[in-house]
Order: structure tokens, then C-alpha cells, then sequence
């Protein structure tokens, strides 16, 4: 059956980003309506998810800012990037891996949202587009950051890089500690296919970083990597 879902799924993601995704792009790059592109976005990633038989629960909304913030998470899931994009914001932008600028289609997409890609192994850029980031919360922007770099192949948190930090440190602005579990069974090594699964999101208290500088930098990485792992600690939502 899950196999006939996936199908299903990628059929009509398909579909959608063919018919409706140059709608959003018309909506965001030529009328520069960020409502509109996130809209159309929102309702592709719903669909996706939804077909493919992922559902998820969120524990500590109280603590999402109503103002700019980054919103740092473990990775352990290629279905973790769309579930959090549903339950963390309406309209957050992403630090994502430059390499996925290949994709034409998803490049011109994700230009159009204001997520900033970073690459790792070109200082000068990955420093130009922290700082880039940091321009971009100030200006009210949420942003969404998997600090480990790469999925975790055992759910035990990797170390965190720094540059999603710095960014929140050049802006001033706190990092919310995210927990997110259930995924990773969703797709089995070597298989296409997804499987249902029930996600569990933990999200934890706002950690400030006003009055920080780029010095403090790995004192609150190992503050908000201990938060994560507390939230983590707690286990899955679901019964």
C-alpha cells in the first residue's frame, strides 16, 4: 500500500510544481508578492506530505517568537526540511547546502524566497551569504538551520558548524532549539519509496544572543546543541 502512496505522491508533486509552480514563480519573482510564492509553496509541500501518509505533531508552540529568529534543528530525514517548513513558520527562510543550486528549478525557487544557500567549502562565499543571512533577520526574517551539515544515519546528534550562529550572532537575534524524530524511517536505505510515518517536533525556549559576539560563538553552540539533545531526550509525541 505504502508503495502506491509514494507513487501517488511523487506523481502529483509532479504535477503540481509543473502546472502551479510557475504560478508561484510569476508571483514571486515578477509581483514580488512573497505571500503568493509561499502560498503556492505550502500547498505543494501539504500535498506531498499528506499523500505519502506523513503526519506530525508539534509540542511547545508557546515558544515560537513572533519576531525573527533562527530556528535550529537536528536532521535526521529527508522529510524533516518539509515538515518543519509546515510547523514552524509561515514564511521561513532556509540556510540550505549550495549543491542543491544544481536543480534549476529549485534554485530559481528558492532565489525567489530569500533562503540562502552556503558553501562549506568556499570560505569567502559561505561568509558572504552568513552574512547575508544576518542582513535578512534583521529585516524581520525567520530562517531554518540544520547546523549538523547532513543527516544523522543513527538519530545521535552530530557536531554543529558554526555558520548558522554566527549569522544569528551578527543579527542579534535568538536561536529556538528544535527537535524533530520519526522521520528516518521513512525512507529505507537504498529504497525510493516513502513510507508513512508520524513525526514528533519539540520545539524549546528562545535562547538570546543580544550582546553576543562572534567570540561566544561556540559557548552558545554547545548551549543550543544541549538544549536539542534535551529535547530530543524527552521521545516521540506520538503513542
Amino acid at each position: 500500500m505504502f508503495v502506491v502512496r509514494s507513487l501517488l505522491a511523487y506523481v502529483v508533486a509532479v504535477v503540481y510544481i509543473a502546472v502551479v509552480g510557475p504560478i508561484g514563480l510569476f508571483l514571486g519573482i515578477v509581483l514580488r508578492s512573497k505571500d503568493g510564492l509561499y502560498f503556492v509553496g505550502h500547498g505543494g509541500v501539504r500535498l506531498a506530505l499528506g499523500l505519502a501518509g506523513i503526519r506530525w505533531k508539534v509540542a511547545g508552540r508557546e515558544h515560537l517568537p513572533r519576531n525573527a529568529a533562527v530556528y535550529c534543528s537536528n536532521h535526521e530525514s529527508n522529510v524533516d526540511p518539509p515538515v518543519l517548513f509546515e510547523a514552524l513558520h509561515p514564511q521561513i527562510k532556509v540556510l540550505y547546502k549550495a549543491e542543491l543550486r544544481k536543480f534549476p528549478i529549485m534554485k530559481t525557487a528558492f532565489d525567489a524566497a530569500g533562503f540562502v544557500p552556503i558553501d562549506r567549502g568556499d570560505r569567502e562565499q559561505a561568509m558572504a551569504s552568513i552574512s547575508r543571512g544576518a542582513q535578512s533577520l534583521v529585516k524581520g526574517d525567520s530562517f531554518l538551520i540544520f547546523p549538523e551539515g547532513t543527516r544523522s544515519r543513527t538519530g545521535a546528534l552530530l557536531p554543529f558548524k558554526k555558520g548558522g550562529f554566527i549569522m544569528a550572532i551578527e543579527a542579534q537575534t535568538p536561536i529556538v532549539p528544535v527537535a524533530i524524530q520519526g522521520g528516518r524511517d521513512a525512507m529505507r536505505k537504498g529504497s525510493a519509496f516513502v513510507r508513512p510515518v508520524n513525526v514528533s517536533v519539540r520545539v524549546g525556549k528562545p535562547i538570546p544572543t543580544a550582546g553576543l559576539t562572534t567570540r561566544d560563538r561556540d559557548a552558545l553552540i554547545a548551549q543550543v546543541r544541549g538544549e536539542v539533545q534535551k529535547l530530543l531526550d524527552q521521545g516521540p509525541l506520538w503513542n
